[in-house]
């Protein structure tokens, strides 16, 4: 029997990015919030100072900002007819746990997605043809533009003091800019980065060969910057441990620098640390949400009772909520009926291997998760698709995020595993060596998508998300074509000795990192029938329960998604604010 709690207007599932925007804003507009994270209170101090968070083994060997796959993990596999296994540690992406989420480790690679992004199968098939979508994929129209999200990806921008140089700034090419940039309202609160020497060798021989590299946008402000919310950051010192990493600076945007901290100065926002929700409660005719039930630090289930709900945990955490809460119909892949679960994608990552002359110095120690010279000559719908068969695409760069002791250990392809001849090896390549990454897009299939398993459980008993997804075709001929264009960049950087490319191949597993862009399962769309929340992130089915995060996307772009998810978590508030509120109920008729 739970025990139930005093009422509130808004419990919001999840103290990450998403959670921390909407709550803050709710709470600022007079309802009382309560934002439950599953996770224990961390805090850039004391939790993330030195000399304790410059601890590789603990932060990035051992999880520490991760999910414990001991209590709740994935179950895997390929196709709907294998048999699904759990993951017993995190190596195909990071999902994480406490107080801020992924925007504690997060890198801070910051994009917007490309205009065309939005309007993905109406773009490309009135541009080449239908045929130019093959049957395996099944990428939708978002139902919403960027031009209506562009205001919201400002307000993001200003929250994070992001770093960078707009190429594109009210339609009007910039010089010396990415012109492959959508267009915005502002310059970047902040200028970019600085340049580390490999990535600034890649730029070098990518402007030679004509094509358009430019200083990848940032999550990592590089002055001294006040934010939106009238908080303080510091400038980023480029000491190399972002990734997987809470950042001592107070230079990395995070939600505990630059919203909770506003927030938790508002006496109607709560912010309710180790409560693990375990579902949603509905209404006898499932029409309504009541409030979520929850597992406090104690072990004691809990109700909190609420007049709306925010699923706003990492995105496929989301999905799980609604296959256990009953909400929305599952996906069937059988049939392809059902929403929930639906267009569950990955991204399609790839890289080249780059051997220096010894006399080339890349120094990979001095970096930052997001110091990068990158390319979009490739990305989107950027060049022809026509002659190639595919659709998507990918930015190509250099990012030099630190070289750690123990996991980075390049050799060339061929070196023993062990022994002398690898000590030697990685002493000759530690210092010149760097890889070229590319960051691809994903596309929908019918086969990918994720479902209740029902075989494992978690610690309650409940069953865990099994994950069902290879690489559809079209996704590993964009993959060769890309790779093979970073190859090309790669031979032609001065001092490079050796290139090794490494395109994706077929099938997708869950032992190799990719990234922790996990999108999909809770599409967004017009349609009910092959979305579960509308262009509001609002469920067709329970009105008043909202989903946010990477969830929401139909296919992943080639693009980082932090910046689409703040900027929906600003637009989904703002519908809640002028239009839900005042008037309860669907904000899209069907």
């Amino acid at each position: 029997m739970s025990k139930t709690l005093p009422a509130k207007d808004v419990v919001i599932v999840g103290g990450g990015w998403t959670g921390s925007i909407i709550g803050k804003e709710l709470a600022a507009n007079g309802q009382s919030v309560v934002v439950l994270e599953r996770g224990q209170p961390r805090w850039p101090s004391p939790d993330f100072q030195a000399p304790t968070v410059h601890d590789e083994l603990k932060y990035t060997r051992r999880h520490e900002l991760h999910q414990n796959t001991a209590v709740e993990t994935f179950t895997f596999r390929n196709t709907p007819t294998e048999q699904a296994l759990p993951m017993r540690r995190w190596q195909f992406a990071f999902p994480a746990t406490h107080v801020g989420g992924a925007g504690n480790h997060w890198s801070g690679a910051y994009y917007r997605f490309d205009e065309t992004e939005f309007k993905f199968r109406s773009h490309y098939t009135e541009k080449y043809g239908a045929k130019i979508l093959s049957d395996d994929i099944t990428p939708q129209d978002w139902p919403l533009t960027y031009d209506e999200l562009e205001p919201y990806y400002d307000r993001f921008d200003y929250l994070i003091g992001a770093s960078g140089y707009a190429g594109n700034l009210n339609k009007k090419l910039q010089p010396n800019g990415n012109p492959f940039d959508p267009w915005r309202s502002r310059q970047y609160p902040n200028p970019p980065l600085k340049v580390p020497y490999a990535s600034a060798l890649f730029g070098e021989a990518a402007a030679k060969m004509g094509y358009h590299p430019y200083v990848q946008p940032s999550a990592l402000v590089s002055r001294p910057y006040k934010n939106s919310e009238g908080l303080n950051m510091n400038a980023c010192v480029y000491c190399g441990f972002c990734s997987n990493y809470g950042c001592e600076h107070f230079a990395k945007a995070s939600p505990q620098v630059c919203v909770l901290p506003a927030a938790m100065k508002l006496s109607n926002f709560e912010l309710r640390a180790n409560a693990h929700v375990l579902r949603v409660e509905l209404t006898p005719d499932k029409k309504k949400a009541r409030g979520v039930t929850y597992v406090d630090a104690s072990g004691e289930e809990c109700f909190q009772p609420a007049e709306m709900v925010f699923l706003c945990a990492f995105g496929i955490h989301n999905v799980r909520l609604l296959l256990l809460s009953g909400i929305g119909k599952p996906y069937d892949p059988a049939t392809r009926e059902g929403a929930v679960g639906r267009a569950y994608t990955h991204q399609t990552t790839s890289s080249v291997n780059l051997f220096f002359d010894e006399k080339v110095n890349i120094n990979p120690f001095m970096g930052a998760g997001a110091a990068a010279v990158t390319m979009d000559d490739f990305n989107s719908d950027n060049f022809d698709h026509g002659p190639l068969g595919f659709v998507g695409g990918g930015y190509i760069q250099i990012q030099v995020v630190g070289g750690a002791p123990i996991g980075y250990r390049p050799v060339p392809k061929g070196t023993a595993g062990w022994g002398g001849e690898w000590k030697q090896a990685a002493k000759r390549y530690y210092n010149h060596s760097m890889p070229i990454t590319i960051t691809g897009a994903a596309m929908s299939t019918p086969t990918g998508y994720l479902s209740l398993d029902p075989t494992y459980k978690d610690a309650w008993g409940l069953p865990l998300l099994r994950i069902t997804y290879d690489f559809p075709d079209n996704d590993i001929k964009m993959s060769a074509f890309l790779t093979d264009k970073a190859f090309e960049i790669g031979k032609a950087i001065r001092g490079v000795t050796l290139a090794e490319a490494n395109p994706r191949v077929r099938p997708y597993g869950a032992t190799t990192y990719q990234s922790t862009h996990l999108t999909g399962g809770a599409p967004i769309g017009s349609d009910p029938a092959t979305s579960v929340v509308n262009r509001y992130g609002q469920c067709w089915d329970v009105p008043n329960v909202f989903v946010t995060g990477a969830a929401l996307f139909p296919q992943n772009s080639g693009y980082n998604p932090t910046g689409t998810v703040g900027a929906m978590a600003y637009w989904t508030v703002d519908a809640v604010k002028n239009q839900y509120l005042p008037q309860p109920g669907p904000l899209v008729k069907t």
